[in-house]
């Protein structure tokens, strides 16, 4: 995986200290992926039943839903559990499966050892340039009320609530 780009302004940064080991946010964030990523945030035609991250480098991300459709919104470009995950971003500022990577905009995530056992969930979302139109109204989307900022936080939730209830 690439380092963190600090001098991309353009980059969308976010993140969360977290309750659990990297292993443990590694595997909430990708493997349980559904069960804190919002229903209503998807890109597919009908109503989403399932969010999914293949768990392999070339890996597919993509919703199914409510009439047996698949929506695909990324790829995985890097695979390294418990450090990272690299993600082409393949949605377009229209908010529609963009099929060519060089146009994708990419998102990082690093799961980093903080004190008390705990991880610090660091998300970067950059390459918006690559996108052909729309790269300043997607990157304020996603930055913005009900973008990273906000999922970091349902999945926090999900991971507190996983440790409150013993799940394993």
């Amino acid at each position: 995986m690439t380092a963190m780009a600090e001098h991309s302004l353009q980059a969308v940064r976010k993140s969360v200290t977290v309750s659990a080991s990297p292993d443990e946010a590694f595997e909430i964030f990708t493997e349980d992926f559904d069960s804190w990523w919002p229903h209503t945030h998807h890109i597919g035609k009908a109503p989403m039943t399932k969010a999914i991250i293949e768990g392999r480098r070339g890996g597919r991300c993509y919703t199914e839903h409510e009439d047996g459709s698949e929506a695909d919104w990324g790829t995985i470009l890097a695979w390294e559990p418990p450090r990272g995950v690299l993600i082409a971003w393949q949605i377009a500022a229209n908010w529609q499966f963009e099929p060519d990577l060089k146009k994708s905009s990419e998102v990082e995530i690093r799961f980093t050892p903080v004190e008390n056992g705990k991880t610090r969930v660091d998300l970067e979302h950059r390459g918006f340039e690559r996108m052909t139109a729309g790269a300043a109204e997607m990157r304020t989307g996603v930055g913005g009320e009900g973008g990273w900022g906000g999922l970091l936080q349902l999945f926090a939730a999900r991971v507190e609530q996983k440790a409150t209830k013993g799940e394993s």
